[in-house]
């Protein structure tokens, strides 16, 4: 069996323009967090938030006002500018642009221990990290070609349509208001989500159904706002305090000043908050019931479908890869042995010598490049998220009674 074909690379026949770039001045962490009348910092009612016009589910320390972050990153920590890739011309898919520029910019986050935060190193790590270096390693055939950009929540969809980010991966719901107002276009959930409960463990809460009129923080501009109120009238519960806080930091400082007797959002991102809790992660309790459906989704700009699969069938892969028992210490004996779909599959040659042209735009061997330098999705699902204790659950593939399912690749 041979191995898989190596991509070459060949330059574009276009004309490159070249432009300087300009950017205007960003205040990120600019501006000092807004406080009440007693220092503490400043919440909004229920509603009364500015947001985007399809909300948000997370939010980014520190960062307001601006369409990326301050800062953005390669995957090896070298400061860059968002949006200063070469420019192609305008009828070629954004495909052509990512080859031609040999780097992907993935917009994440930096806060968000499990999925996307900065560690001492400078470096992006977490799951939705892991999943930008998935979409690179499939297109570009090196899984360390990322520019990480990160992004206040606000801003996430203004960069992807102002073509800021090739790609948002940034624990974002997959909405229907979202699908058809922000220009966006989801692939495939990389986590089945769902929106839970986070107490003190000492605050004599055993329950929801203990929580009636309770003051409940969540984060502005997110599905989690409109869910808790949904949640506590179909328990037939006193109407909640809802709290809308513009960052992590700001509901975590009220929350330990006691003004929040409940904090709620993705089940996913409380964990990853317990997890690097002050106090310790014995010190909050997140109660089990889930209330809402939150499929966290990467997407991409609208009207390019062929960016669009490149960037769906490396995440699938990653699942496929799963199924077939191909993971990153056996993808080699993987490809050498006898199961011709596993060796097509891979890129290898087929019985006949002939390799697999799925018509995607991408190399042959792009799932050996994904399995060999990121590993199959329960691999980066375990190294992020394992640390969190979070079960697979609806994340399991679906032959174990999950929702994980990928297509056939032939």
């Amino acid at each position: 069996m041979k191995r898989p074909i190596i991509r070459t690379l060949a330059p574009l026949a276009a004309i490159i323009l070249a432009a300087s770039a300009c950017s205007d001045e960003d205040d990120e962490g600019g501006q000092p967090a807004a406080t009440d009348e007693g220092g503490q910092p400043a919440a909004t009612e229920e509603g009364a938030a500015p947001t985007d016009s399809a909300g948000a589910d997370s939010v980014a320390s520190g960062a307001t006002g601006s369409t990326a972050a301050a800062s953005a990153t390669t995957a090896g920590g070298a400061s860059t500018t968002p949006g200063s890739a070469e420019e192609v011309q305008s009828g070629d898919s954004l495909l052509d642009e990512v080859v031609a520029n040999d780097v992907v910019r993935c917009g994440v986050r930096d806060d968000l221990p499990g999925f996307s935060s900065v560690d001492d190193a400078g470096e992006h790590v977490g799951f939705d990290a892991d999943f930008c270096r998935v979409i690179a390693a499939g297109i570009l055939g090196d899984a360390t070609k990322v520019e990480f950009i990160d992004l206040a929540t606000e801003a996430r969809f203004t960069a992807l349509q102002a073509g800021e980010i090739d790609v948002l991966v940034r624990n974002t719901t997959w909405t229907a208001s979202r699908d058809g107002t922000e220009a966006a276009t989801f692939v495939h959930p990389t986590y089945y989500d769902g929106q839970q409960m986070m107490v003190a463990a000492d605050s004599g809460f055993a329950s929801i159904d203990d929580l009636g009129g309770a003051a409940i923080c969540v984060a502005a501009g997110t599905t989690t706002e409109g869910n808790v109120v949904t949640e506590f009238t179909a328990r037939g519960l006193d109407a909640p305090n809802v709290l809308s806080f513009e960052s992590v930091d700001l509901i975590q400082e009220a929350f330990l000043a006691d003004r929040c007797d409940g904090w709620s959002s993705d089940g996913s991102q409380l964990a990853g908050i317990r997890s690097n809790w002050p106090d310790g992660p014995e010190a909050l309790t997140i109660f089990e019931d889930v209330f809402s459906k939150e499929p966290l989704s990467p997407a991409v700009a609208d009207g390019d479908t062929q960016w669009a699969q490149a960037v769906h069938w490396s995440i699938l892969a990653t699942i496929q890869a799963e199924e077939f028992g191909i993971a990153s210490d056996n993808v080699d004996d993987m490809l050498a042995g006898e199961n011709a779909s596993i060796a097509q599959f891979l890129g290898g040659e087929s019985e006949d010598g002939t390799t697999l042209d799925t018509g995607l735009g991408l190399s042959p061997d792009f799932a050996y490049n994904i399995v060999s330098q990121v590993g199959n999705y329960g691999e980066i699902f375990e190294n992020n998220l394992g640390q969190l204790e979070l079960e697979r659950g609806l994340n399991a593939l679906w032959s174990d009674g999950g929702l994980q399912y990928a297509p056939p690749y032939r």
